[in-house]
């Protein structure tokens, strides 16, 4: 199994944001989580097209697009030309999901589906022979710096028993209130791709980084890790 730190640049400082995305990629970082939120799915409004097309230029990192917006569909192909290498659409925001992750699939990037807190992992059961990855979300999707919402880690443990069930080759990604305490939850859960906004981009990014990595890969070289791994 695949275990990454995905930076999400929703907590970057857009002034620094080019020298940001520089450090990551000097210190390892493989994924770049990038957050879009449409003022209606979710109440912020955070940025689209042109930011990622801007830093596709620049940057080789993976493009972990995470669309938090109404009828995703209406958006997939703009997202693909302008640089995404995954596209994450939402359960509730879809009428019919299937259809959409099939989309995604038919323009050659990786498709995932995101649930928010609220939402049973039954409701995206049936989506797992479509989707790469799965997304968990651990606070309400559309704000940063919120606290880790202790109700998901029973979701992330159901999911990665139906994935490890079925032997489906699916991440789960989490995502909301990553600390030094909850990493160690949601790894020992079964997520395994873990975005983290505020916890890399407040205070110094290439510190960050390493401290965060470094707990991952400890996780990973325990019997904890190498049970998931198996």
């Amino acid at each position: 199994m695949d275990y990454q730190l995905c930076p999400s640049i929703l907590a970057a400082d857009f002034n620094r944001l080019g020298e940001q995305i520089r450090c990551l990629e000097e210190e390892g970082i493989k994924y770049l989580h990038i957050d879009v939120m449409d003022g209606f799915f979710v109440p912020s409004i955070s940025f689209g097209m042109p930011v990622i097309r801007s830093i596709r230029k620049e940057s080789g990192l993976f493009f972990d697009v995470h669309l938090m917006v109404a009828a995703p569909e209406r958006y997939i192909q703009e997202f693909v030309d302008c640089g995404a290498d995954s596209i994450t659409v939402h359960v509730e925001a879809c009428e019919n999901p299937v259809q959409v992750l099939k989309q995604i699939h038919a323009l050659g990037v990786r498709a995932g589906v995101s649930v928010k807190p609220s939402t049973p992992i039954k409701e995206i059961a049936s989506l797992l022979g479509e989707a790469d990855m799965v997304l968990v979300m651990t606070v309400e999707p559309g704000f940063g710096g919120q606290t880790y919402m202790n109700s998901c880690t029973e979701k992330i443990r159901e999911l990665r028993g139906l994935i490890e069930k079925d032997r489906r080759p699916v991440d789960i990604q989490v995502d909301g209130g990553m600390t030094d305490d909850t990493l160690g939850t949601v790894l020992a859960a079964g997520a395994n791709l873990i975005v983290a906004g505020s916890w890399v981009f407040h205070g110094e990014v290439r510190a960050n980084v390493k401290h965060i990595t470094e707990r991952i890969q400890e996780f990973v070289s325990s019997e904890g890790g190498r049970e998931w791994m198996q």
